[in-house]
């Protein structure tokens, strides 16, 4: 599969996004705190910096939640059963999507004191 057109590489991708959509529910949520925040920027119009910062901390939270969305996938068709190593490793990759979740709440707790 390596050297695909980017065509090609550009299509798994897209795959990959519509397969996290439709089996993840947090995946869509995050999507939707992506929207409201766009919504947001939109309406308040602040300075570039706000924008950079908010659509990094949205594209971090969305490729966390894809990297574990992935992660479990192989976890799981690997070895479907139950095994603490495999627990702790799910965890682990859950609780990155949290962190940036908080952090992203966080600058946009930032954004909201400086613009309101």
């Amino acid at each position: 599969m390596k050297n695909q057109p980017f065509h090609r590489r550009f299509g798994f991708a897209v795959q990959g996004l519509a397969a996290a959509w439709r089996g993840e529910a947090s995946f869509r949520f995050q999507c939707l705190a992506c929207a409201a925040v766009l919504a947001v920027l939109l309406w308040r119009q602040p300075a570039p910096l706000w924008w950079a910062l908010l659509l990094t901390m949205c594209a971090l939270v969305l490729a966390a939640e894809l990297f574990n969305t992935a992660f479990e996938a192989a976890l799981d068709h690997l070895h479907p059963g139950q095994h603490p190593a495999i627990g702790m490793a799910k965890d682990c990759a859950a609780a990155a999507v949290l962190v940036l979740s908080l952090a992203s709440a966080a600058v946009f707790c930032a954004f909201l004191f400086d613009n309101f």
